[in-house]
């Protein structure tokens, strides 16, 4: 059974456009302005907050189909997209609702924390070099639960994960939407993990920017699914790059693919393979799917579920939770993720 593993950020590139700066203001439901507010871009390094009189501005790239995500404790989190740049931003907060999470003590668990602590840290972080080197500090705050019948492990937290990558030299705030690891048989080992699949908006701090960490970054950048869909839009493949291959044979990806350059997007058309050759799949609804080889060595599998999505500027696209990675390219988790705008000037 093949081991599928898919991220979805919620940001659902290819052509150059300028960086336009969004203003706005932050009031809460009496028009009253808040200052401390957060505000960011999910999945990059741009961030601000509210000022006193809460007045925001913040780098922003309209046609680049990113989320703005407004925040702060006791008030609902925003999440915007489509916005005018030309136009200042009125965002009125509502207080969150006070509900008390229902907490459950048993004394039949089948797992420890620590182990479904470790389950998560791999999931989640990873288990490469980078995610070894990369610790959450504030675990405590996560909450599991174990489906013993549907075989689903689920993670949650009411508060953002604050993540130290000291290999990439990042701290990240992830606020995790959604987490699970579904199983073939009642078990935590990772021999019967079957899919698993997170989601979140993030927001990126550098705090080291040496030349050691630097040549960390771009190494992590080669061959990431980043540096993928970004090589995809351009149309550039190659033997020192990613090779499109079905079983071990290289494969021109413009026989599969109809790539279509729109103004500030680009349009990828899959073309369907004949379903004698993808009828023993796990997995139903496929449309297509590919061997990939980075630099010749990495090898991974893609599978699209989607007859056609869409790539943005920073390598980010539409239909995320649709393609799925399994393979080399899928060992990269929140420990080797890099800014949405790592490489983009």
């Amino acid at each position: 059974m093949k081991n599928f593993c898919f991220f979805i950020f919620l940001f659902p590139f290819f052509t150059l456009f300028s960086q336009n700066v969004l203003k706005g203001k932050i009031l809460d439901k009496d028009n009253i302005p808040l200052d401390g507010v957060n505000i960011y871009i999910d999945g990059t390094t741009f961030s601000t907050i509210s000022d006193t009189n809460g007045n925001f501005a913040i780098k922003y790239e309209p046609k680049a189909n990113t989320i703005l995500v407004i925040s702060s404790m006791g008030y609902q989190t925003q999440y915007l997209s489509g916005l005018d740049a030309t136009k200042l931003l009125n965002v009125s907060m509502l207080v969150s609702k006070n509900e008390l999470k229902e907490v459950v003590i048993t004394t039949n668990e089948l797992f420890s924390r620590e182990q479904k602590l470790k389950l998560f840290r791999d999931y989640f972080l990873g288990k490469t070099n980078n995610a070894k080197s990369t610790i959450i500090k504030n675990e405590s705050d996560l909450r599991f639960k174990y489906d013993k019948e549907k075989l689903i492990f689920t993670a949650s937290s009411d508060k953002p994960l604050t993540i130290v990558n000291a290999s990439l030299g990042y701290k990240i705030d992830f606020e995790l939407l959604a987490f699970e690891v579904a199983f073939d048989k009642l078990s935590i080992n990772s021999n019967h993990v079957i899919r698993n699949f997170y989601e979140g908006v993030s927001s990126f701090e550098d705090i080291d920017n040496s030349v050691a960490v630097q040549e960390r970054r771009e190494k992590t950048y080669q061959g990431s699914q980043i540096q993928f869909f970004r090589n995809f839009a351009k149309k550039d493949w190659g033997k020192n790059k990613f090779l499109l291959l079905y079983g071990d044979e290289s494969i021109d990806p413009l026989k599969s693919f109809r790539i279509i350059e729109e103004k500030d997007f680009v349009k990828v058309e899959i073309l369907p393979q004949p379903k004698g050759e993808i009828q023993n799949e796990d997995l139903k609804d496929i449309i297509a799917f590919y061997n990939i080889a980075f630099d010749r060595n990495e090898k991974s599998r893609v599978t699209f579920l989607t007859d056609s999505f869409y790539i943005y500027k920073y390598g980010n696209n539409s239909n995320i939770e649709s393609i799925l990675f399994s393979g080399k390219i899928s060992e990269k988790k929140v420990g080797d993720m890099l800014p949405l705008n790592y490489g983009i000037k």
